[in-house]
């Protein structure tokens, strides 16, 4: 599950070493590490991250299945950590050490910024080769963070970015070698951990008002 460690002014929440699913549990556990970084004082960023081969393979789609009944509770869940990430009062940075994909792609949006591996791994959008419709949530959250023609690539092909080509696509800020994923995404949250968070926190909710609107809108997460 789910751990944070404090690295001076950088909080390090690493995800887990799994396929870091949107399970219930896990999404407890974020939001719960998300509530502690924000009660620390003083100069502070975050960086999230993980353990092995995935940082994070998206929704837990085994869970989904067996639980149909919850089908728009969870939704709103995983709506409400991506409007969480995105509107976070504090300097956000991803780093990216494995496959990136579906949901976990789209949480890695919400941050700042990203630095991902550049030899091996993919961020990828995979929904329109698994039939899985974007909620329109999830097109607002995209469409704000990536250019449109990235966008309308990424959500229309289900293309598979490598380091290197999601670097040039404006994807991911950084494509560095393996070792330097976390080191690098530790000093880029450092060198904006001194930014103000009420002010940080301000300057998010109104640049992305319309997507959080979108995002936060409980009663009709799917439609």
């Amino acid at each position: 599950m789910p751990t944070l460690e404090r690295h001076d002014e950088v909080l390090v929440l690493d995800l887990g070493d799994g396929e870091n699913r949107f399970h219930p549990d896990w999404i407890a556990s974020v939001n719960a590490a998300l509530d502690e970084a924000e009660q620390v004082q003083g100069p502070r960023a975050l960086v999230t991250a993980a353990t092995g081969k995935f940082y994070s393979n998206g929704l837990d789609l085994d869970w989904l299945m067996a639980n149909a009944d919850h089908h728009e509770g969870y939704v709103a869940d995983v709506h409400h950590l991506f409007a969480r990430m995105l509107a976070l009062p504090m300097p956000t940075v991803a780093a990216l050490q494995g496959h990136t994909f579906a949901a976990g792609a789209m949480f890695s949006l919400a941050h700042d910024l990203r630095v991902m591996r550049a030899d091996r791994g993919f961020w990828c959008l995979p929904e329109a080769d698994i039939n899985i419709p974007f909620t329109p949530g999830m097109s607002a959250l995209i469409q704000a963070r990536l250019a449109p023609q990235t966008a309308h690539e990424a959500m229309l092909t289900a293309r598979r970015y490598g380091g290197n080509d999601a670097e040039a696509a404006g994807i991911v800020d950084r494509a560095v070698p393996e070792q330097d994923v976390r080191p690098t995404a530790v000093e880029l949250a450092r060198s904006l951990a001194a930014k103000d968070a009420a002010t940080m926190g301000t300057i998010k909710s109104r640049m992305y008002a319309p997507v959080l609107d979108v995002l936060r809108d409980k009663d009709a997460p799917l439609s």
